[in-house]
């Protein structure tokens, strides 16, 4: 005999990520709104459409709900990055779109955040926890190998490490996160990528 049936289980298993999802985003939606000091765990389970019983199963605090968002947040970005890498034919194709796609995703969460009130308190909180740091690691690796098999075909300049180029390829493109439009973006894009060709 042993369990529930699959598709009971299956179903049960749906409804908890729809509740924790909706949860979510809910919450960050109001923190950007109010800062996180004005929003309040029973406001969320009321605007979720769930009991607070039920919400206190899930999450202990505000805090928290807004810290799995962010590892969501920041999961989603990288799984992107993966596949426009995986997407593309070529390994400079291949830097070239990982990083225009970097640079897109930077210009958007900036734009998110200073559409909100509380946006800017909400970023500078989110961007200090031990999750921001795992996934610069991740970022550095995808961006680093790339720029090692670029560099392999010539294309990129092989008389600085690859660590460093990625470093400086981060940094230059988090400037993207202020550019006025999508142009701005991609002559940043260009003027990143020809900083890293071989000296003729």
């Amino acid at each position: 005999m042993g369990g529930m049936p699959k598709l009971w289980d299956e179903t049960i298993e749906a409804h908890r990520r729809s509740v924790q999802d909706a949860t979510l985003a809910t919450t960050a939606r109001l923190v950007a709104e109010r800062g996180l000091r004005g929003v309040t765990m029973s406001e969320i389970a009321e605007q979720t459409g769930i009991g607070r019983a039920t919400l206190y199963k899930y999450f202990p605090d505000v805090e928290t709900i807004l810290a799995v968002w962010h590892q969501r947040q920041i999961g989603q970005h990288l799984s992107d990055l993966g596949e426009v890498r995986d997407r593309t034919q070529g390994p400079e194709k291949k830097l070239e779109a990982v990083l225009t796609a970097f640079a897109h995703i930077q210009r958007e969460r900036v734009r998110h955040h200073h559409a909100q009130p509380h946006g800017s308190e909400m970023a500078v909180l989110l961007h200090t926890d031990d999750q921001v740091t795992q996934a610069q690691h991740e970022l550095h690796r995808l961006i680093g190998e790339l720029i090692t098999d670029a560099a392999a075909g010539d294309t990129i300049r092989d008389d600085i490490s690859p660590e460093e180029l990625t470093g400086y390829c981060i940094h230059a493109l988090e400037a993207a996160g202020h550019a006025p439009s999508e142009a701005a973006v991609s002559r940043l894009v260009a003027l990143t990528l020809s900083g890293m060709r071989p000296e003729v």
